[in-house]
């Protein structure tokens, strides 16, 4: 009798341990699954807490404010597009920058919010760039003629840039105004097969600027039908003439036309800019030439820096003109380097000896490059006589 009380303590022992294992396991389990739902929620829940709908970018006031949808920066919808690749770098960065500082002559930072350009799609803006023909009747260059000599009808638009103008009321944002840059070629590359040699077929500026005005009268005449865009929706057209492919400087804008009404154009206006590229060629340094003088102490500034470093490369400059007067300087200092110390000590020297030489009053930018790329950069801007150095290092 005692030994079955005994099995029956032992058994009744066991069953008990089995009973409380089995709910831990439940529980434990229970808890577990609610603790993973619990932690697959919270993406869900962030993403709630992300910024939904239209936000306006903070402004120092010499620039935009701009639009934000989303938490996202509203990107343009045709930007990039172009005719045909662009050899000239420098052309697509001075197009751009010198559109937007055309724009802030009509649209003041203050009283305007800048967004991307939202009414000309990527599919149609390739569709204006490319040649008019039967497959393509609202190209806006010329239909091919099968020329391959200096008769053909070459590429005169390169490429357009839409940027708009918003004001705001509240929490909405109304369409004040549009701003449409037109690049034009002063010199169109070609091929005369597939796959052949590359010819260039240069482009007069009568030419240019006969074709320009009419390119111009029909893009404000197809913007009127773009939905979004009222009749009574200011339209300005900047024109910009490209520089040649082996310039060492982009192009410049040569004028602009507005509408303000259906398709009607105001009378043309001239812009008086220019980009001399430093040292000038020999010929072209003359009493008449805007830059002459600055031509002459950016060369003695070009010995100085030699006679300091002696793998010093090249040394070039883009002077940009408004008006007949100097806006800006950017050098560009190219060098072999052996050690992060030289670079330090030549930047640091450059910005030693700049104010002798460069031209005050502007903003000054001097990039050094090698092989490898930037390494460090000076500047100084139009109210200072003090350049500033960084070093562009890693870890």
């Amino acid at each position: 009798m005692q030994f079955n009380n005994k099995w029956t303590k032992w058994l009744l022992t066991g069953l008990a341990v089995l009973i409380l294992g089995g709910g831990l396991i439940f529980f434990g389990n229970f808890f577990a699954q609610n603790a993973g739902h619990t932690e697959q929620s919270a993406p869900s829940g962030h993403t709630k807490s992300k910024k939904k709908g239209l936000q306006i970018s903070a402004s120092n006031g010499a620039n935009y404010k701009t639009v934000i949808n989303d938490g996202h920066y509203k990107v343009s919808k045709a930007r990039g597009v172009t005719a045909s690749k662009n050899g000239n770098e420098f052309n697509m960065v001075s197009f751009e920058n010198g559109l937007l500082n055309f724009s802030k002559d009509h649209f003041s930072t203050d009283r305007y919010i800048f967004q991307e350009g939202q009414y000309l799609n990527s599919d149609t803006a390739l569709d204006w760039l490319g040649r008019k023909s039967k497959d393509n009747p609202t190209g806006l260059n010329p239909a091919d003629n099968g020329k391959t000599d200096s008769s053909r009808a070459p590429i005169y638009l390169q490429t357009l840039e839409e940027q708009d103008f918003m004001t705001q009321k509240g929490n909405d944002l109304s369409l004040a105004g549009v701003v449409v840059g037109l690049a034009m070629n002063t010199q169109d590359s070609y091929q005369k097969e597939k796959y052949g040699a590359t010819y260039r077929q240069n482009i007069s500026k009568q030419d240019y600027e006969r074709e320009g005005r009419k390119i111009a009268q029909s893009v404000i005449e197809r913007y009127r039908k773009l939905p979004g865009i009222k009749q009574n929706t200011p339209i300005i057209v900047a024109m910009y003439a490209q520089a040649p492919d082996d310039s060492l400087a982009g192009g410049n804008f040569y004028s602009w036309v507005q509408s303000t009404s259906g398709s009607q154009l105001s009378k043309w206006h001239a812009i008086d800019d220019q980009t001399v590229v430093l040292p000038m060629e020999e010929g072209t340094a003359n009493d008449k030439s805007v830059a002459n003088e600055l031509n002459t102490s950016f060369k003695n500034f070009t010995k100085n820096v030699q006679n300091f470093f002696p793998n010093l490369s090249s040394v070039t400059g883009q002077a940009a003109y408004h008006d007949k007067q100097l806006a800006g300087l950017n050098v560009t200092v190219t060098t072999q380097f052996y050690s992060a110390t030289e670079i330090r000590s030549f930047a640091n020297y450059l910005a030693q000896v700049a104010p002798n030489y460069l031209p005050g009053g502007v903003p000054v930018q001097i990039r050094i490059n090698a092989a490898t790329g930037m390494q460090a950069y000076v500047t100084k801007s139009a109210d200072s006589t003090k350049y500033s150095v960084t070093i562009l290092g890693s870890y």
